[in-house]
């Protein structure tokens, strides 16, 4: 008997899988940022094996995981897509990936925790909380002290604003509060973070789209609206009306609305006055 092993290849986008079964994520990562020695990481991905689970983390692209059996119903799935950076006492700590698969009442989402390492790889995973997870990703590009810097990642015009916020901090010219908040505008511009703005707008999309995030959910939206035109198609019978008569009344007194008929209002003379301003390059129109 000859057995057939799982493809190695793993991720959003893997060949091997038929295009039903592939992963489907909810959002597209973030533009790639930070500090420009890391940006060589954007186009790999690095994998962990922890029980009969397969991890894989792609620096500014995704995070998945996929269980390596050979059950029909195997699980894979998103934990995170990349989104932003974590950012303490002017140094990335962290890179945050959000919109992962649904978990309960929520989706997935993983924070990557940078450390020094004699290689890349993925060197732990735990989940702290439920549909919450933690990666450590070791690596020898934030063994520097500066690697991981804040203020070099910036371009220059970012500087000088984070220059000009610093000193008006000295002169008491804005409070904590508002560096804070002008401090993150910063951060937000250079891409570190994600647009307040933007998450604000995302989350108000989610909101309105809650209800059909699967198809089981909009079946059951479907089924509900059934019963309450059946229960409306009944409560008309009962008073002898015809549900498409009732439809066809409605549609006639609409069309039956009168449309608004306006009259020309009389032509109103308005006596001339004469307006002197200084500087005023307008023209006065002498007609009546």
């Amino acid at each position: 008997m000859k057995v057939v092993e799982e493809p190695n290849s793993f991720g959003l986008h893997n060949p091997f899988l038929p295009p039903t079964h592939r992963l489907q994520p909810k959002a597209s990562p973030a533009p790639a940022s930070g500090p420009a020695h890391f940006l060589q990481l954007a186009s790999k991905c690095f994998s962990y094996m922890e029980s009969t689970y397969k991890y894989e983390f792609c620096p500014f692209q995704n995070v998945t995981q996929h269980e390596q059996t050979f059950r029909w119903n195997a699980y894979s799935g998103i934990l995170g897509i990349w989104h932003e950076w974590e950012i303490e006492n002017n140094t990335f700590v962290g890179m945050w990936m959000r919109d992962g698969d649904a978990c309960e009442t929520r989706n997935r989402q993983t924070k990557v925790l940078l450390v020094c390492g004699k290689s890349n790889r993925l060197a732990h995973v735990s989940e702290p909380s439920t549909c919450v997870y933690s990666l450590t990703f070791e690596t020898p590009l934030v063994c520097h002290p500066h690697s991981l810097l804040v203020y070099p990642a910036l371009p220059e015009t970012l500087q000088r604003k984070w220059d000009d916020l610093e000193q008006s901090l000295y002169e008491e010219m804005v409070t904590k509060q508002g560096y804070e908040k002008k401090l993150r505008e910063i951060f937000e511009e250079a891409t570190f973070f994600k647009s307040t703005k933007a998450a604000q707008s995302e989350q108000k999309n989610k909101l309105q789209h809650q209800e059909f995030e699967s198809l089981g959910k909009c079946n059951k939206e479907y089924q509900q609206l059934s019963r309450d035109v059946q229960k409306l198609k009944d409560l008309l019978t009962q008073h002898g009306v015809s549900y498409e008569a009732a439809l066809l009344e409605d549609s006639e007194d609409k069309r039956a609305i009168p449309q608004r008929v306006t009259e020309t209002p009389a032509r109103t003379v308005v006596p001339k006055v004469e307006i002197h301003k200084h500087g005023d390059t307008g023209l006065w129109n002498d007609s009546p």
